[in-house]
Formats: structure tokens, C-alpha cells, sequence
């Protein structure tokens, strides 16, 4: 590449500003530079289907294809650049087939703006030049607040997208989220949008993100059923095994239907625990438990298991290259040197695993619980309002997000060590990974520690604290609940967006605040919603309890 590279979409960016070598993520200069590409025609597509829709003209192929292109430029999606050039060509000829239809139709079909018209380069090294200019790089052409809130659109639409692809995999689509996704897309392109209408856009990209998250939730628990406390082992059998990570209920479904009577057992790791909750998953015997944390030890828990590693959509870290040859990767997530595993024949994944050693003894370990989702705190909601209104249930925390490798991430589990035992914390995400085996016994039979599920569980918890504050007749500013988040990719910026579309106020965010937010744009947050960066645990817990 001639320029740098520029991304700073996610929380450990270097320096607190933006990676400009390489991704602190592992994502190469390369690869960065072909989403950018993907992300500018994209813009060109979405023109036309917003000026469709005016017309009467919706394309369900340019649909499903926003939402899967714009998911594989997250963060920790795809790193192999080889995988971008199709994309980008397929996106190029979704727009030139939409572009017709529009005509037809009557609508306007002679944009002027570069991404209406442009043009893939033939090869790879082309189109890694075409994102010049096209990217997050700071530029003085444009406002630098109104930049930021762009910024910040595009970056939730990704989480959006990333929500909207895992429920149409299940078949639950809403036109309402597949056009605002066009609306923000072709907005970045119109230069007389002021501020007030930039932050107009965002706060609806948050209101999009919930009923993304709300097809979601009705896709896993209409598919799988209503998550049920399950206790789930820590530790291992002996025999032959699987490891699958991500976040696809859908693909852990076909590998377990795969190996049955094999003799293999499937673990999980990271943000796939809470699918041991689910009763349509959790029925297969030989779904034997799960392995690892996240972040801080994935590599070594990944070099160390013996056995293959499935990993579904969006991942934790770059693996290394070292055991790639273990590596089987679903969907959008890619890596070179890794096997790509096309529809849902796990025969190369299965193969893998009878030839690898597996376990060689039983391993006893912990056992941690999961499965709190909304309809199981809510069958207890009696109990839960009787303590609180007693005074056994002083408060609750809900401390969930992202993990991370950056150091400040022990935070979290120094507050929830220190959260006081008359006071519950609910979970979810891959955060929770800081301290997830943690026993912090229980309140009258209620556990003080609550797993909610996966970030693509968020939704269940915004309706736990909608559910309480309408059992206590007040708003949920005025519950006795306090959101100590931590973010590390889009989907947590579209989680927040979404946060604040509900009014949420007196969020705590951390490691470090997203350094595509301006200090303006900053001051707005903080006047509006009084969003605050974290502190310390003592601090912090002081100020909310008093």
C-alpha cells in the first residue's frame, strides 16, 4: 500500500487513536483497506435502494447482501483479504441491477456522487489503492464533530448488520432495519446534513439496533427455545473433541447433529457458553461442556486443546499462525491459511477430530451456571420484587460488554469482587470471561450472579429492567440498577446507540471511550444522557451506593 492504513472502529485501537501499520486486532493493512472499499460501494448501493423504496422497489437480495457485507467489515470478522474482492464485485452488480429496476420504476437513477459510480478495479491490488480517500482517516474537508457522528453511524450499522445477519440466518427479517441501514449508508453522502440531523440518525440507528436484536431473540428462542438455568462443566471427558467459538447457534446445531454416535464430544468457548441454556441444544448428550475464557487466554487455550477449533462469525483474536491447520472457520470469518468451511458440511471438521488426540482422561472442574435469560428472571419476579422491596436486594449492577487484552479490563472483576453481598450482578457478553466462575452465593435463592447470555442477548436484559421498572410503576432511569459497561467492537457501539434511543442514563463506559467520539460530541452525551468514563471500583461503587 502507497498510505497507511487508518482504523480506529474498536477499543484497543493503538495509541488510543487509530492503528496505522497494522491492526492491534491482527487485521493487515490489506485487509482494512479492502472493507474500506466494501464500505464506499456499498454507500453507492445503498443510494439506489434508498431512492427504491420510493418507488415501490425492494430488492431481497440487495437486503440480505447489505447486512453480510457490512457484518464482515467488523472487527474480528475476516482478515483474508482474498475474501473482500467478491464482495465488493457482487455489491457492484447488486447496485447496476437495482439501478435499472429504479429507473423503470421512475425513480432517480443519475447520482453523481463517486460511490453511485464506481467502478471495482480488476484485481486485488487495485482495489486496495481505490480506498484512498474513502476511508476513517482524519481529513479537513469535512466538520470534525459532524465526521464523528458519520463515524459513529456507520460503526453501529455494523453491529446492526451483524444482528440483522444472525436472524435472517434464522428467518426473522424486518424491512424496517434493512432501510435504515440504506438511509444511514446513503446519508454519509449528503454533505447539507447539519449536526442535529447527524445525531437525529444515530439515536434511530439505536432504535433499529433494538428491533434488530428484537428478531434476534425471537429467532434463537423460536428456534431453540427459551434459555433455562443450566449448570455447565468446566471440565473435560475423555474421548475425542471439538472446540466451537463465535457467536452461531445455527452452525453448533448442524456440527452437533454431525457428530452424534462419533464418538466425539463438542465443547464450547468465549460467547458460546450460553448455548448450553438452550433446550433444543442442550439435549444432545454428547454437548459436553465448555473450555476457556475469551481474550486473555485464547491463544494459549487454543494451542493447548486437543482437538479442532470451529469459530463462527465473529471471533475473539487473530489465531496464530502456528496452529492454524487446526483452524475451521464458518460464514464470513475467514483467515489465510485457515479451512473455510462452505454450508453446513462439517465432514472436514469431524475428520479433523478423530485424527487429533482428544482428551486422554476425565478432567473434573468448576461449573458455572448460565441460561438467566428474561423469561427465567421473570417467572422469579415475585421473589425479586419481595427482596427488593424488603431490603434484601439493595441494588443491581448489570456489568457486561466486551473483552479485551488491553490492560484496565481487571476493572471488572475488581467491581464485581467488591460489589456488596445485598446487591445483585447481572451479566452478558463476552466481558462477563473476567469473572464468570466467580461465587458470589445468592440472595434468598436468587444467585448474586446472573448470566443473561451473549451480546446478542442484549435485548433480554433491556426487557428484564423495562420489566422491573413497570413492575415498580417507575421509569428505568429511577430502578435501583446501575450499567457498568465495557465495549471492545460494533456491536457494542449499536448496543450503546441503543441504550441511549431508550433514554438510559448514568452509563458507565469503559476501558477507554471510543476515540472516534469528538470532545463535543462527548459533551453532548454527557449533558444529555450523563455518560461517564470508569474510575476505579471503590470510586465508582461509593458513588452509586452511597
Amino acid at each position: 500500500m502507497d498510505e497507511k492504513m487508518f482504523c480506529y472502529q474498536c477499543e484497543q485501537t493503538a495509541f488510543g487513536t487509530g492503528c496505522t501499520k497494522v491492526g492491534v486486532c491482527g487485521k493487515s493493512p490489506e485487509a482494512a483497506a479492502l472493507q474500506d472499499t466494501l464500505t464506499h460501494a456499498l454507500k453507492g448501493l445503498a443510494l439506489y435502494a434508498n431512492e427504491g423504496r420510493k418507488v415501490g422497489v425492494v430488492d431481497p437480495d440487495v437486503n440480505v447482501f447489505t447486512a453480510k457485507a457490512l457484518f464482515s467489515t467488523l472487527t474480528n470478522v475476516d482478515f483474508d483479504p482474498d475474501r473482500f474482492p467478491p464482495l465488493i464485485d457482487k455489491c457492484v452488480e447488486l447496485r447496476e441491477k437495482l439501478k435499472e429496476k429504479v429507473k423503470a420504476a421512475g425513480g432517480t437513477s443519475d447520482f453523481t456522487e463517486d460511490a453511485a459510480n464506481f467502478k471495482p478495479a480488476a484485481d486485488i491490488s487495485g482495489m486496495i489503492q481505490q480506498a484512498s480517500g474513502v476511508g476513517f482517516a482524519p481529513d479537513d474537508t469535512t466538520n470534525a464533530d459532524i465526521r464523528s457522528l458519520q463515524h459513529t453511524l456507520i460503526l453501529g450499522l455494523r453491529g446492526v448488520a451483524a444482528y440483522a445477519d444472525h436472524a435472517q440466518i434464522l428467518g426473522q427479517e424486518d424491512d424496517t432495519v434493512y432501510s435504515f441501514m440504506h438511509e444511514g449508508l446513503a446519508a454519509t453522502l449528503n454533505p447539507a446534513l447539519g449536526l442535529d440531523d447527524w445525531v437525529g440518525l444515530v439515536l434511530k440507528c439505536g432504535a433499529t439496533n433494538l428491533r434488530a436484536m428484537e428478531l434476534l431473540d425471537a429467532a434463537n428462542t423460536g428456534t431453540y427455545g427459551h434459555p433455562e438455568p443450566t449448570k455447565v462443566s468446566l471440565g473435560a471427558k475423555k474421548g475425542k473433541a471439538i472446540l466451537v467459538s463465535g457467536h452461531d447457534l445455527k452452525d453448533l446445531e448442524e456440527l452437533l447433529k454431525q457428530t452424534q454416535g462419533k464418538g466425539i464430544y463438542v465443547y464450547t468457548h468465549g460467547e458460546m457458553l450460553p448455548t448450553h441454556a438452550y433446550p433444543g441444544l442442550k439435549k444432545y448428550p454428547h454437548f459436553a461442556g465448555h473450555y476457556g475464557t475469551a481474550w486473555q487466554n485464547q491463544r494459549k487455550e487454543f494451542a493447548e486443546f486437543p482437538g479442532p477449533i470451529l469459530m463462527t462469525t465473529n471471533c475473539i483474536q487473530r489465531p496464530k499462525d502456528s496452529y492454524l491447520e487446526s483452524i475451521f472457520t464458518t460464514g464470513l470469518v475467514g483467515w489465510p491459511g485457515a479451512v473455510h468451511i462452505e454450508g453446513e458440511d462439517f465432514a472436514p471438521v469431524v475428520q479433523k477430530a478423530l485424527e487429533m488426540p482428544g482428551f486422554t482422561e476425565d478432567t473434573n472442574g468448576k461449573a458455572v451456571m448460565c441460561g438467566f435469560g428474561r423469561n427465567a428472571v421473570m417467572s422469579v419476579a415475585g421473589t425479586v420484587i419481595d427482596a427488593v422491596k424488603s431490603g434484601a436486594i439493595r441494588h443491581f449492577f448489570l456489568v457486561a460488554g466486551c473483552d479485551g487484552a488491553k490492560p484496565g479490563r481487571n476493572y471488572y472483576t475488581e467491581f464485581v469482587e467488591k460489589v456488596p453481598k445485598d446487591c445483585v450482578v447481572l451479566t452478558l457478553a463476552c466481558g462477563k470471561f473476567r469473572f464468570f466462575d466467580k461465587d458470589l452465593g445468592d440472595i434468598g435463592g436468587i444467585p448474586r450472579l446472573l448470566d443473561v447470555g451473549q451480546c446478542n442477548d442484549a435485548y433480554s436484559a433491556i426487557q428484564i429492567a423495562v420489566a422491573l421498572a413497570n413492575a415498580f410503576n417507575v421509569g428505568v432511569n429511577e430502578l435501583p440498577l446501575s450499567l457498568v459497561l465495557s465495549w471492545y467492537e460494533q456491536k457494542a457501539v449499536a448496543i450503546l446507540l441503543t441504550l441511549l434511543h431508550l433514554g438510559i442514563k448514568n452509563i458507565r463506559l469503559g476501558p477507554s471511550l471510543p476515540a472516534f467520539i469528538t470532545p463535543n460530541v462527548l459533551n453532548v452525551l454527557v449533558e444529555n444522557f450523563n455518560i461517564m468514563p470508569i474510575s476505579t471500583p471503590d470510586e465508582d461503587l461509593k458513588a452509586i451506593l452511597g
